[in-house]
């Protein structure tokens, strides 16, 4: 059986009787229904109505869980006492599992065979503390039950540099990578299937905050790229595994066929530009949207109409820099006049597109910063949505024995260490410009008032050109 906690959970709880002493969640807890038919049933959303159908349906899950120290909403979790950078922490969130907010849910939402294997799959940090406290919860209920732990953010911890596993006694196994061939052996099948098509069966799909159900698809593990100077896939050496295009194709007109999805998310760090060539050739039948790079197709305006012929909703792209200084020394492989035309033509082609740049990387300073402020300005009729970021150094990087000063940011899982910025354009000098220049420019502030809030890349498609 599979359990989706994280919409399990967020449903349950958004439904939950509470104390409604305020006028936001009284109207909040009147217009539940209303705000999730919203969500559930538009195909295009409108932005004030989305806004204020997702900030009713947060408010309800602030206070439903409202704990001392903790705060959660859809997109994050914190707590003011525990880390989910420091095993320690997390091995505490084990031990204390009433002590979570989450307590009384997964409570009544577990009960294995005690003989039985449970896998958690823990992909993001705001995960950490409560996929801890679940594991401690079983183990403790259910003793003989064997734990396995996987999905990105445990891979990140294995691969990282000097890993000595602290959860030893707690979980059983953890896993690195794509979890199939492993289940494939732990479960005795014989002649595991190098590639097997995804199902959703078992899943609620009709039940998640989107218009229908959004089809996840990884047509690749790895990036095709792999040369980015802080690319954690290059980092972590994980290889570049591509399912060939017309499998791929393949495999999603059996599932669109079978779940009939309202749009397709493909996964991969980077859709390859054979997939894309063969997807424009051989087009969807349902919307889709995902992550590419900039190259020199998208010069053609042809191409880009064909993409948006093949369903193409909208494209996610890491542009990062406005300076092309900065973007050769961090090897993209991006030229800024090809991402200028591109950008244009994705426009005209009617593809809705998601920019994002991070700020702070070692050869940047203020002057190319400025560079990337002055890009975006005379780019801001091309661009749907924007996401901006403030460089951390990952603790796997050879930059990070260059400029890194040996201390860690919190704890002894984390995958960034404190650097010393060659330019001196620190984190403090780089928060003060976005917030001080950067997004006071109206047609800058334009598009950053776009976003989503909470879901950001996950629902923008969903909003029109």
């Amino acid at each position: 059986s599979v359990i989706d906690a994280n919409l399990d959970f967020i449903l349950r709880s958004i439904h939950m009787e509470m104390n409604t002493d305020d006028t936001w969640t009284r109207r909040a807890k009147k217009n539940l229904q209303a705000n999730l038919d919203y969500l559930k049933h538009n195909q295009q959303w409108n932005r004030d109505r989305y806004i204020r159908a997702i900030m009713d349906i947060n408010r309800l899950l602030e206070k439903s869980l409202q704990s001392e120290g903790i705060r959660v909403n859809l997109s994050n979790y914190q707590d003011e006492n525990l880390s989910p950078v420091k095993s320690s922490d997390l091995l505490r969130a084990a031990e204390t599992p009433k002590k979570s907010p989450f307590y009384n849910l997964f409570r009544d939402a577990f009960t294995p065979h005690d003989d039985g294997i449970i896998g958690i799959s823990l992909n993001f940090l705001s995960q950490a503390l409560p996929a801890f406290a679940i594991t401690g919860y079983l183990k403790r209920e259910y003793p003989g039950v064997k734990i396995i732990m996987g999905g990105g953010l445990v891979t990140s911890w294995i691969k990282g540099p000097g890993w000595n596993n602290p959860f030893k006694g707690l979980v059983d196994e953890m896993v690195a990578g794509p979890g199939e061939g492993y289940l494939q052996s732990l479960l005795h099948v014989k002649d595991c299937a190098t590639h097997v098509r995804p199902r959703y069966d078992l899943f609620p799909v009709n039940e998640y905050l989107s218009p229908g159900f959004i089809l996840p698809y990884s047509a690749s593990s790895g990036c095709w790229w792999q040369k980015c100077q802080f690319c954690p896939e290059r980092a972590e050496g994980n290889p570049y595994i591509p399912i060939p295009p017309d499998t791929v194709l393949d495999d999603l007109a059996s599932l669109i066929e079978k779940h009939r999805p309202s749009m397709v998310h493909i996964l991969d760090n980077a859709i390859s530009p054979a997939l894309l060539k063969r997807m424009i050739e051989r087009p969807l039948s349902a919307p889709w949207y995902g992550f590419v790079r900039i190259t020199d197709h998208f010069k053609d305006a042809d191409y880009c109409m064909g993409l948006k012929r093949s369903g193409c909703a909208m494209l996610k792209i890491g542009i990062e820099s406005g300076d092309q200084g900065v973007l050769d020394a961090l090897d993209k492989g991006i030229n800024l006049e090809t991402a200028s035309i591109a950008l244009k033509n994705l426009r005209d082609a009617g593809i809705n597109t998601y920019l994002y740049f991070l700020f702070g990387t070692p050869p940047e300073g203020e002057e190319e910063a400025k560079h990337t402020m002055e890009f975006v300005k005379r780019h801001h009729e091309y661009t749907g949505f924007m996401n901006l970021a403030i460089f951390n150094m990952p603790v796997n990087s050879p930059d990070a024995v260059i400029y890194g000063t040996g201390e860690f940011y919190e704890g002894d899982l984390s995958l960034y260490s404190s650097f010393k910025h060659p330019k001196g354009w620190d984190r403090g000098k780089v928060r003060a410009f976005l917030d001080n220049e950067f997004k006071k420019e109206p047609g800058i502030r334009e598009i950053i008032k776009r976003n989503p809030p909470f879901f950001t890349s996950n629902h923008a498609a969903f909003f029109s050109r």
